[in-house]
């Protein structure tokens, strides 16, 4: 009983290490198809991952990927809410993948969430999410005033990286 265990929990700890590796390679695009991918508003109106980038282009974007039921996501606002006061400049913008819609509006209300606010109203796995080869939440990108991906890859509000690739954008 105990080694099944012990094997048990090796499993569950190599699962969790792969789900936050980062990906061989780092993008500075988004494919066409991550552009098609709806996403809905607060409003419950339907738009592009590309229409909201373009509406957002000529600012520097902190785009962060989360959702209610993610523990990790809850733990991290603390670092969250430093980095957006300490750069006011930036615009946020928040993908969530709640499995439902009231989930993830109570959830933006409950974490006093300030920014652009879209849901994807599909599983994990969708056209946006495989082209950023997303594989944990939260996950921060930023976004240049070009559109291009400044920051691919960061599971932490608090990563430096994250911060240096705002400042190179100033």
């Amino acid at each position: 009983m105990k080694v099944n265990f012990l094997i048990l929990l090796g499993v569950l700890f190599a699962q969790l290490s792969m789900g936050q590796k980062a990906p061989a390679v780092s993008k500075t695009e988004f494919t066409e198809a991550a552009l098609q991918q709806p996403l809905f508003g607060l409003d419950g109106q339907q738009k592009t991952a590309g229409e909201i980038l373009a509406a957002n282009k000529g600012k520097t974007i902190l785009l962060y990927i989360w959702a209610t039921w993610c523990p990790d996501c809850i733990k991290g606002f603390p670092e969250l809410y430093a980095l957006q006061k300490a750069n006011p400049d930036i615009h946020t913008v928040y993908f969530s993948l709640d499995r439902q819609e009231q989930q993830w509006k109570n959830g933006v209300e409950k974490f006093h969430l300030e920014g652009e606010h879209y849901w994807f109203k599909t599983d994990w796995k969708n056209d946006f999410t495989n082209a950023i080869d997303l594989n944990w939440i939260p996950r921060y990108l930023i976004i240049g005033p070009d559109g291009n991906i400044a920051k691919y890859y960061a599971i932490k509000a608090d990563d430096p990286a994250l911060q240096e690739a705002i400042d190179a954008l100033r």
